[in-house]
């Protein structure tokens, strides 16, 4: 085979491609590597909605799908922890099916499965027939679901080892992983984070309307965006809100919805303000240009989150929690501040300092976007990969 022959790769994902930080990894990283290398790719995923026309997309029938903490759009789903075995039967079924009739149609030179859960056992059972290499991309989430259930523990350990490559989002996430599987699979475990398209997050962007319609003019504003579960400790972010000295702006939904609009009631708080999830793009960018400080109150240790990188590419700074991948990111006192886990009080204190103080906002927005041009855009990344599939091709 010539070393410059670029090999044909199908994606495997869990859930629709719209709607969660990893099925943005998957889209923006297959579009990135059909355009800038001319990749053949394939996605096998539970979404008719294709990616790409120049990108094949097989629609797995599923059952059910399931979630392992919670998605937008997926709410009601069952948690693969509550499944029966029955169930969990039935959806590996469903992947096989899928994934044979996507190797048989494309034919794959290698297999790329994002999140290490029954998707990736599909591939291990395909590598054994067919004799394909595959790469396991572990979005961190996988983890939490295995280890509160651990009937999918031992077929993903052996996905795992047979793998050629394994890459994970942070190095929160690695350091679970190999926790949990294994030191033995470090020398083939990359760290590969998600990223953005830079070019959607001008240097500058004129938001004057927004905070005009929204009623923000000549206010501070801090943002939270993303789902609304308890692992996103939001309610800590409005119990802080009664002494933050400006707006707080929530934007999302979830199942803790209701339960936060109640404590905002109760609380008579009324400087904050519930948006609904928007499912525009822009209209999100739109919001952390608006925003003076960022909040990502987490209280699990969340892999990278996707809403931190925004923040940081409209160089707005966060005001985070030390848990999970986010200190690939933020460093203390350059792109954001760290407040302790279900503290409101230090979140409060930080978002003050920060609307007190412009020319530190300014200061760390421009470092936290100099962060995100350096490390986390799809161009960045797609290089990454490019040399791994060659490297497992040729290997």
């Amino acid at each position: 085979m010539a070393n410059n022959k670029k090999p044909r790769v199908l994606m495997l994902y869990d859930f629709p491609i719209k709607g969660g930080g990893s099925g943005a990894y998957v889209k923006y990283l297959a579009l990135r590597l059909r355009k800038a290398y001319k990749y053949d790719l394939a996605i096998v995923a539970p979404d008719a909605n294709r990616v790409d026309p120049a990108i094949e997309q097989f629609d797995i029938k599923l059952p059910q799908v399931p979630v392992f903490v919670g998605r937008p759009g997926l709410e009601k789903s069952k948690k693969y922890s509550d499944l029966t075995s029955r169930e969990i039967a039935s959806i590996y079924n469903a992947f096989i099916r899928a994934t044979i009739t996507a190797v048989e149609s494309f034919r794959p030179d290698i297999i790329h499965v994002h999140h290490t859960m029954i998707n990736s056992w599909a591939a291990r059972f395909i590598r054994s027939i067919y004799g394909i290499k595959y790469i396991l991309t572990s979005h961190g989430s996988c983890l939490h679901a295995i280890v509160r259930d651990r009937r999918y523990f031992r077929l993903t350990r052996d996905a795992l080892r047979a793998a050629n490559a394994i890459t994970v989002v942070s190095g929160d996430t690695r350091f679970k992983l190999l926790k949990m599987f294994g030191p033995s699979l470090s020398r083939k475990t990359r760290t590969i984070p998600g990223g953005i398209r830079l070019s959607l997050f001008p240097q500058e962007k004129k938001i004057e309307g927004l905070r005009s319609r929204l009623g923000l003019n000549g206010k501070k504003v801090a943002l939270f965006t993303g789902r609304l579960i308890s692992e996103k400790g939001v309610e800590y972010l409005v119990k802080a809100a009664k002494n933050i000295e400006g707006e707080v702006v929530i934007a999302g939904d979830g199942p803790q919805r209701k339960r936060i609009e109640e404590m905002i009631a109760l609380m008579k708080l009324k400087n904050v303000r519930m948006l609904p999830y928007m499912h525009e793009y822009e209209e999100f960018i739109d919001l952390y240009y608006l925003a003076d400080v960022f909040v990502s109150p987490a209280v699990w240790d969340e892999p990278l989150g996707l809403t931190i990188i925004e923040s940081m590419a409209s160089k707005t700074p966060v005001v985070t929690t030390r848990k999970g991948g986010v200190t690939m990111a933020v460093k203390e006192g350059i792109t954001g501040l760290f407040v302790r886990p279900r503290n409101s009080k230090e979140i409060a204190s930080a978002v003050n300092r920060l609307f007190a103080n412009e020319q530190l906002r300014k200061r760390m927005g421009e470092r936290a976007r100099a962060v995100v041009a350096a490390r986390f855009t799809w161009t960045k990344i797609a290089h990454r990969f490019d040399k791994l599939y060659r490297d497992v091709y040729l290997s």
